[in-house]
């Protein structure tokens, strides 16, 4: 009886204690993150003194790194298991973070780069997996909003923290700083890279090994392939702008101070803090595109707000509100979007390709991450902010299509559309899911 009852528990809440550790290790990462990530460049073009072009040629590095380890990081999930990939994953950016707080010269600088970036980018889909595997089709949905929620509230607080210690006058306090990070991610390891995983329970079609494997299965998954579109435009049109797009919008065609600015991205951690276990009761009871495509509306909202602020940016304070509003808008499709796109994904996967979806969707983010940027500082550098708003609006059109598009290519079960009473009567499809 007593362990009819812990099987019950577990079934609502997940695995317990490994993924409360996970979660802890997802807060470190991000704490981490958010402790260098905005320092980065100032660290190299001024403390440094080797100028802004090889402060890009950093960056530039640091998300190429991706595109070379993650469909490594997908077949080690698969054949390994998360951990050991985890552990890799957070030696490599301890190594790198270490030693790009003691390089001084470029070529010092982008090996450094190299090693944190495929340190961090090898630990995403980890977690991921990590996550799948700790909780239930029941506890899922609230496994990765939480995730999302202490990812934002871990690089919040690492940024403010962050910003206490930097001196640009000072070399050796951005070198404490990216020590500090490294330790975060030495923390990581101890924490979660040392959790023990929920055996899981597979069906006898789960533990086939059968079928295409690597980039060639995700290729041959319609609805995978469909959702990898989806979700490039989602990561190109919101977070690839949200730092970089936006921000040069504001500052540089609004007039906002960058105090101001501070305070707008204050405002999204806020608004998603606020937020995001409420939207998870909300779409816990609607269909997972039916939450994308009304992302996509709230974000087709933030650009009018853009569009507003330009309009209007002689009025200094109107403009400074129109501004907040856009990124507290934005807070708001980002608090739908957490509890549906990474229990999708874990839902289309086969159990035995789960790391390689995984990874697959990491790669997808960081390319479009990495490509956001660059059109939209162009954009709004060339003087054509029409042209960005109108192309961002376009763009947040097309993702309420590409949701709607994507309704009939899944099962109910995967667009979270069938009653609680029939998921124990799943077809086949489901029968090779990691859910």
């Amino acid at each position: 009886m007593t362990g009819t009852v812990k099987q019950q528990r577990q079934q609502r809440r997940g695995a317990g204690s490994p993924l409360r550790r996970v979660q802890i290790g997802n807060a470190l990462s991000a704490f981490g993150s958010g402790f260098t990530m905005p320092y980065m460049f100032v660290y190299v073009d001024q403390v440094r003194g080797l100028g802004s072009l090889a402060a890009g040629m950093v960056f530039t590095v640091f998300a190429l790194a991706a595109l070379v380890v993650l469909p490594f990081t997908g077949r080690g999930i698969d054949r390994y298991g998360p951990r050991p990939v985890l552990l890799t994953g957070a030696a490599l950016a301890a190594t790198g973070a270490f030693a790009f707080g003691h390089a001084t010269g470029t070529p010092a600088l982008l090996v450094s780069s190299f090693l944190f970036g495929a340190g961090v980018t090898t630990c995403q889909p980890a977690l991921a997996t990590m996550i799948v595997r700790c909780s239930t089709a029941a506890t899922r949905s609230h496994a990765f909003a939480l995730q999302f929620t202490l990812v934002n509230l871990g690089m919040g607080i690492g940024a403010l923290v962050g910003g206490q210690i930097v001196n640009v006058a000072d070399p050796a306090s951005l070198t404490r700083l990216f020590t500090i990070e490294a330790a975060t991610f030495l923390g990581l390891a101890l924490v979660t890279g040392t959790a023990r995983m929920p055996r899981a329970n597979l069906t006898v079609v789960q533990e086939k090994h059968d079928g295409p494997t690597g980039l060639r299965a995700l290729l041959a998954d319609k609805a995978m392939l469909r959702l990898s579109i989806l979700a490039g435009l989602i990561f190109f049109t919101c977070y690839g702008q949200f730092e970089s797009g936006v921000a040069a919008f504001a500052t540089d065609t609004v007039g906002t101070a960058p105090s101001t600015l501070g305070f707008a991205i204050g405002a999204n951690a806020v608004t998603i803090v606020v937020l995001q276990m409420f939207m998870v009761r909300i779409t816990a009871r609607r269909r997972r595109t039916t939450a994308m495509a009304a992302a996509g509306l709230v974000w087709l909202a933030a650009w009018g707000m853009a569009l507003v602020a330009g309009l209007i940016r002689t009025e200094t304070m109107a403009a400074t509100v129109a501004i907040v509003s856009i990124y507290a808008l934005f807070g708001v499709g980002e608090s739908l979007l957490a509890p549906t796109m990474g229990p999708m994904v874990a839902d289309l996967a086969p159990a035995r390709l789960l790391g390689t979806y995984n990874a697959g969707y990491a790669l997808v983010k960081q390319i479009a991450i990495a490509v956001g940027p660059a059109v939209g500082v162009l954009l709004v550098g060339s003087g054509t902010w029409p042209l960005y708003l109108a192309a961002m609006a376009g763009c947040t059109l097309l993702i309420v299509a590409l949701a709607v598009r994507l309704r009939p290519h899944l099962t109910p079960e995967q667009d979270n559309a069938a009653p609680a009473v029939v998921r124990t009567t799943a077809p086949v499809r489901e029968l090779q899911t990691a859910a």
